[in-house]
């Protein structure tokens, strides 16, 4: 059976907007540094790996934006990302204000993928989110969750997603950390977890 890593989007890939703001336009939407890079790597690493952003932006149900500019705005992201060799599969948004299967903590979004993908095993699936909502979705469809963020944000998010049978299996900085340190490839290509290295000694952690 095949993996897949799901990757939510705003504080994952791009630069997250202020709390209650969305990225409405392609002026707005930054790439994280070494996202691109490390999507290619992983490319590289991990042969016939797929790979779904799965995002919530209800920003359209608010009328802060329309389907047409969200398209748009994923298809900037698209081209970033693949002119590093880091193309994405799929894109699966929820649109909704609420009251969906999809709108994470919901798993509609990995069920569409998945569907596409029958041939993906969730044991052998990873998740990389920036939010308690992204790792109580992974729990319950049964992947692999790490957190990145910065560390005052992410000890709040994980706090959270704790209390809700959610602690996430492992975090960092940034996605690129992930990748560069090898964790995140172990897990995709191999099934193994491998502790963090230290920046300083290149040791385990």
């Amino acid at each position: 059976m095949a993996g897949a890593l799901f990757l939510d989007r705003d504080g994952v890939l791009n630069v997250k907007p202020p709390e209650g703001g969305y990225v409405t336009a392609l002026q707005e939407l930054v790439v994280l540094p070494g996202v691109p890079a490390a999507l290619g790597a992983l490319r590289a690493a991990v042969p016939g790996l797929r790979i779904a952003v799965v995002t919530n932006q209800r920003g359209v149900a608010r009328g802060r934006m329309t389907a047409d500019d969200l398209d748009a705005i994923h298809a900037h992201l698209r081209g970033e990302l693949a002119a590093a060799g880091g193309d994405v599969d799929r894109i699966e948004v929820c649109t909704h204000e609420g009251g969906c299967d999809c709108r994470k903590p919901g798993v509609g979004l990995f069920r569409r993928a998945l569907d596409a993908w029958p041939d993906v095993d969730p044991a052998a699936c990873a998740l990389v989110g920036d939010s308690a909502s992204d790792l109580v979705a992974g729990r319950r469809m049964g992947v692999r969750t790490y957190l990145v963020g910065e560390r005052t944000r992410r000890l709040a998010e994980a706090g959270v997603a704790r209390a809700q049978g959610a602690a996430p299996d492992d975090e960092a900085e940034t996605l690129a950390d992930l990748v560069a340190d090898g964790r995140l490839i172990a897990w995709l290509r191999d099934g193994v977890v491998v502790a963090p290295r230290s920046a300083a000694t290149g040791a385990p952690a």
